[in-house]
This record gives C-alpha cells, sequence and structure tokens, in this order.
C-alpha cells in the first residue's frame, strides 16, 4: 500500500488536480475525482476501485475512513498539507477525506434493457446541479438508462457527483455524439420493446394532468435554455406538459423531469406500498 507525504504541487498532486479539473484528463485516464462522503461510500457501494485515499492528517482519521483504507489494499494513500488539501476542496469545510475512483463508461452498443423500459433522454444538459439531480430522481424512480444528447457538461464533473450524492456510480449513463446512431438505435428499440418516446415542454398539447406516462417510454428533457432539439422532437410520439399556477410559465428542469420520473414510476406500479424498498422519506436535498 503505497503511502506518500506532499507537502508542495508535485507530478502526483497535479495528476490528482487534473482529474478534478480536466475533463479530457478524467476521460482518458478512466479515473474520477470525489469529493463528499456520502458520494465516496456511494462509489464503494457501486464497486469502483478507489485508486486514491487523500487526507491533509491520515493519522487522525475517523474508524470509518480507516476501515476505507484497509480494505483498499491497492490504493495509494496521500497525505497532503492542509493548504494542498483545501486548494483541491470546494466545501467551505472539507470533509476528512477525498478519494480518485476508477471508472468504466457505458456504451449504446453493449446497453442491455429489460422487456419494458424505463428511459431518460437529457438533451445537452448545461447545469452541473441540474444535471445532478435528475440523475439522482433517476435513480430513485428505477430509470433504467440515462442518455446524454450532444455535448453536454461532464456527467463525472465533481459538482454533478456530489449533486447526484453519488448515484452516478450506479446509473447506466450513455453519452450520444452522433444523432443518426441514436436515431437508429431508437428505431430498433420500438421494434423490440413498444417504446414510447415521450417528449416535455412546457407547450406540449398533452397535459400530465390527464394522461398517465407508463413503461416501456423514454422521457426527453430539453436544454435548459433552447428545449428540444429539433432531431430530438421529430423523434417524439408527442409532447407533454405539467400544468401549473403563478406567475412563471415553465419549471426549473430538473423539477419539471423530477415530476415526470415520478409519474412513470407511480403509474407502472400496481401501488407504491407493494414496491420492494420503496421510501416514503425525504432528505435534505443539500448534498454532502
Amino acid at each position: 500500500m503505497p503511502n506518500l507525504t506532499i507537502s508542495t504541487e508535485n507530478a502526483e498532486f497535479q495528476i490528482i488536480q487534473s482529474l478534478k479539473l480536466n475533463r479530457t484528463k478524467r476521460h482518458k485516464a478512466k479515473e474520477v475525482f470525489i469529493e463528499g462522503i456520502e458520494s465516496i461510500k456511494q462509489a464503494v457501494s457501486a464497486g469502483l476501485e478507489i485508486t486514491r485515499i487523500i487526507a491533509p492528517d491520515i493519522g487522525k482519521l475517523s474508524s470509518w475512513s480507516k476501515e476505507l483504507i484497509r480494505g483498499n489494499q491497492k490504493a495509494k494513500i496521500i497525505n497532503l498539507s492542509f493548504d494542498l488539501y483545501r486548494s483541491i476542496c470546494d466545501r467551505e469545510e472539507p470533509s476528512e477525506i477525498v478519494v480518485t475512483a476508477g471508472i468504466k463508461p457505458h456504451g449504446l452498443n453493449e446497453l442491455a434493457l429489460p422487456l419494458d423500459p424505463f428511459l431518460l433522454v437529457f438533451d445537452r444538459p448545461s447545469d452541473y446541479g441540474n444535471l445532478g439531480t435528475l440523475i439522482r430522481s433517476a435513480n430513485s424512480f428505477g430509470v433504467d438508462a440515462i442518455f446524454l444528447v450532444g455535448h453536454s457538461v461532464d456527467v463525472y464533473d465533481p459538482k454533478v457527483i456530489r449533486s447526484s450524492l453519488g448515484s452516478v456510480f450506479h446509473s447506466k449513463i450513455i453519452p450520444i455524439q452522433s444523432m443518426q446512431d441514436f436515431e437508429a438505435w431508437v428505431t430498433e428499440q420500438k421494434s423490440i420493446n413498444n417504446i414510447c418516446i415521450v417528449g416535455t415542454d412546457s407547450t406540449g398539447d398533452v397535459s400530465l394532468l390527464g394522461h398517465k406516462l407508463t413503461k416501456p417510454i423514454a422521457v426527453v428533457l430539453g436544454n435548459e435554455a433552447k428545449g428540444m432539439s429539433v432531431a430530438l422532437k421529430n423523434l417524439c410520439d408527442y409532447v407533454i406538459s405539467i400544468p401549473i399556477s403563478g406567475v412563471v410559465n415553465s419549471l426549473n428542469v430538473s423539477c419539471a423531469g423530477s415530476i415526470i420520473l415520478w409519474d412513470v414510476y407511480k403509474n407502472s406500479q400496481s401501488g407504491l406500498a407493494k414496491i420492494p424498498g420503496a421510501r416514503t422519506s425525504v432528505r435534505n436535498a443539500k448534498a454532502d
């Protein structure tokens, strides 16, 4: 178990920093930077290989962190000076450790779906918090796979990981760069699973109030500023809207998406009381 003490910026520190800040470096190395105890716990629960355990004082760690070190014998244990540690942490009061971990990205061609798939398609997400919140909602409501279409914020950015509360590590998330390939895949899934493609927009001609969404389904959410692209809208069987009152004419995309995902979840079951493991408690929305 390598044990390093770093008091000034060196090559190892720069690797850690690049995994936090540089999207290209993260994807090339297939490693991510994880801050926040709950997100670290979820990474461990999902079976990710912890590659580094980093702290400002290894000797004063909690029993949980010490057990994490014992359980990851191949990880580098890095003792950073307090100033260097603070420089890589976003939280005002940093947790006692941060880690890096290996990831295994998912691809469209290798995706296996159940008989009645529940999918989420997000068009060019541009806000870290919105993406993380929707991943968290998708995981909570049984979404089988999430597709990110076009150029978007990085799903493995530390801000997305934290706002998803680590649920990103339990989700199948597939980046889509070619609409032609995605359109062909959707056409195939319609034939195999009879899946319905439902767009979402505040001007949608079908109201959620009088329409039940059920599996098999793919819910399409548009970009926060521009809405759905023309190509995605053309894939949709219909577009649904959420009726609201008040002075604003639309909901934040993460709020609207969560409402629609919940509706599918609810209507695709015979009753919440019969859903194995269903919970009704609501946690504070502030991510650890």
